[in-house]
């Protein structure tokens, strides 16, 4: 810094000494000419730097440094070198960001950048392709003004991103996508999109061809279950080993029957084309006959109970009500030992949503078991639920049928002290 003084002010004074020198030689009025003379001068050089410096700030990018000496020699060299890392950073930048744009560009999924508004910031080419975007043109709009079906425009509209959004019939009637929001940055949200339409076909046929083969089925198990009651009543039936064979012919035979019935209402409630019938579904009504039908089920084994907090009714489909309802409280029956309470309750929760749960006093379930109940066939202990005769698909019942009512079912559970299983409806499904 000192050194800097020292260089701006060392020709002013050597003008400061010339004019001096000047007064004591000729007179006041000399030395005064000479040093404004000299300060003019040097006025005018200063100010053709400082016209070089700004002619050179806005095409530094083309043009050289300009010729300087002294102290704008250095400004001009210092300039320079700021100016190349400068350049140096942003091609960079730019490189790094064009491999970005190529990376995301390459993956198999959409990508869009959306800002807490909802605006297109930028998106990749499938992302165009899944939307029917413009990546030139539609940057800076509102996604939802170029997609506009209302699943698509509900879902951004949520805070809960937990689980994708399953969109057709987007730009092509046959495109399928699952759609997932990950927010991140301030307020920033990242819209991907996968095309899962081979997915969703190979899912349809596996759909077609249980329930093909479920149809199928029903109509050999209906005629065998026949002819083993026949043989059963027969009157000269006396072997006890054949009386055996045909009792548990018939056990064997019912139970595959369920099996076909569960797998065929899996099958109805997986079709999208079979819309939900909704209707006022009486609640208290049900759980009162719901209880009825588990005493007769339990026959006297277990304390059943039902308790209502509330005499709400919801807006659904009673027939999948009862199903779900019947499959949670059939499996508090199954699982829980003689002698054990189970109870049924219908109460209204804080947040305006009811629910219905039923608890018993039965085995429990370990905690990394829970999460997969609801999966088809799959069995905490397989050789217990086949002695009470469960098929295994109740649970995905429960899931399924709740989904289709916007519920969704809660489990909490501790081993050896039994299970709470939970069906909790929002709020706009509730009829006072």
């Amino acid at each position: 810094m000192f050194d800097f003084w020292q260089r701006a002010l060392f020709f002013p004074f050597l003008v400061l000494v010339g004019s001096l020198l000047l007064w004591g030689i000729f007179d006041a009025l000399s030395a005064a000419l000479f040093f404004g003379t000299a300060i003019l001068l040097r006025l005018i050089a200063q100010l053709r730097q400082l016209a070089a410096l700004e002619y050179w700030s806005m095409s530094s990018e083309t043009s050289s440094v300009p010729d300087a000496s002294g102290l704008w020699e250095e400004v001009f060299t210092r300039l320079n070198k700021m100016m190349r890392k400068q350049r140096e950073a942003r091609e960079k930048h730019a490189a790094a960001l064009q491999q970005i744009e190529q990376a995301t560009s390459a993956l198999p999924e959409g990508v869009a950048i959306l800002d807490d508004a909802d605006h297109i910031e930028w998106c990749n080419p499938l992302a165009e392709l899944h939307f029917g975007l413009d990546a030139a043109r539609d940057v800076g709009q509102q996604i939802t003004y170029l997609a506009r079906q209302p699943e698509f425009v509900q879902y951004l509209s949520m805070a809960n991103y937990t689980e994708p959004l399953i969109l057709r019939g987007t730009r092509q009637d046959d495109l399928v996508l699952s759609i997932k929001v990950v927010p991140y940055g301030v307020n920033k949200k990242l819209l991907i999109s996968r095309d899962i339409t081979h997915l969703e076909r190979i899912e349809t046929m596996r759909r077609d061809f249980v329930a093909n083969v479920s149809h199928e089925l029903r109509t050999p198990l209906t005629v065998v279950n026949g002819f083993v009651e026949t043989l059963q009543d027969m009157p000269n039936l006396d072997n006890d080993m054949s009386r055996r064979a045909l009792l548990l012919m018939s056990e064997q035979t019912k139970r595959m029957e369920g099996l076909v019935d569960d797998l065929l209402t899996l099958s109805r409630l997986e079709n999208s084309l079979n819309t939900l019938v909704e209707e006022t579904v009486d609640v208290p009504a049900l759980l009162q006959t719901l209880h009825l039908e588990g005493q007769s089920l339990s026959a006297g084994k277990h304390v059943l109970k039902l308790e209502m907090d509330c005499a709400a009714k919801l807006q659904g489909n009673t027939g999948e009500l009862r199903s779900a309802f019947g499959n949670l409280v059939s499996n508090a029956v199954r699982y829980t030992p003689q002698g054990g309470d189970i109870v049924m309750h219908w109460h209204k929760l804080e947040d305006g949503q009811t629910a219905f749960s039923v608890s018993d006093s039965g085995i429990g379930i370990a905690p990394e078991h829970i999460p997969r109940l609801t999966e088809r066939f799959y069995r905490v202990d397989r050789s217990r639920s086949r002695e009470t005769g469960g098929t295994g698909l109740g649970l995905a019942i429960v899931k399924h049928i709740a989904s289709r009512h916007q519920a969704h079912l809660n489990v909490v559970s501790e081993e050896g002290k039994g299970s709470t299983f939970s069906i909790v409806f929002p709020a706009k499904r509730v009829l006072l």
